[in-house]
């Protein structure tokens, strides 16, 4: 790659920081990404880490991972993180006002009330902290340089999350709702048929 290419890649993904949303562009086809709303967990040289938000599967908490499932909030499912590692599981909480992830143990602060959980950790003795739990099966992710091209190639959006936006309910359309919280014209985004064929 060259230093000119090199330089341009990083341009395209110097917004990108935990806590950034990847929203995915209409014209985003693969059937991994297609209309999802990707968490940003880690961002460094190496790549990018993140979750899928809007994936409910049809496995119940419970069935894995009993102890954490009266923490998780509704649905009580499994989300499908990403196509990367589906028998890792990853689980992100949104802490209340007034706990700071970064002084609990058994957690990794992402970015503001949001927390990265140690599925190996007490979950009795976090759930009092936070106001819900998410748990994944797999992530998504990117080697080094390979966001900043798909983001220079108009695949991805990116916005600011909300601390919410990591317990969305999943059979709502967090897509839609991303894109028309940040006003005209992305908004308009939000419009797009799921199926141009039906339009």
């Amino acid at each position: 790659m060259s230093d000119v290419a090199a330089h341009r890649q990083t341009d395209e993904d110097r917004d990108v920081e935990p806590g950034t949303l990847l929203v995915a562009a209409p014209g985003l086809l693969d059937p991994n990404f297609r209309r999802t709303v990707v968490y940003v967990i880690e961002h460094r040289d190496e790549g990018t880490l993140g979750v899928v938000l809007n994936r409910p599967s049809d496995v119940a908490v419970r069935e894995v991972l009993p102890a954490w499932a009266p923490h998780t909030t509704r649905p009580k499912a499994v989300f499908v993180g990403g196509p990367v590692d589906a028998k890792t599981a990853l689980c992100l909480a949104a802490f209340r006002p007034g706990h700071d992830p970064a002084g609990v143990g058994g957690v990794v602060a992402v970015r503001g009330p949001v927390a990265l959980v140690d599925l190996d950790s007490d979950p009795d003795r976090l759930a009092p902290r936070v106001r819900g739990l998410r748990v994944f099966a797999g992530y998504a992710g990117w080697n080094s340089g390979q966001l900043a091209g798909e983001i220079g190639r108009g695949d991805w959006i990116l916005v600011p999350a909300l601390p919410d936006d990591v317990l969305s309910v999943g059979s709502a359309d967090l897509w839609g709702h991303v894109l028309r919280r940040q006003g005209m014209p992305l908004a308009l985004l939000s419009t797009f048929p799921a199926d141009v064929a039906a339009n």
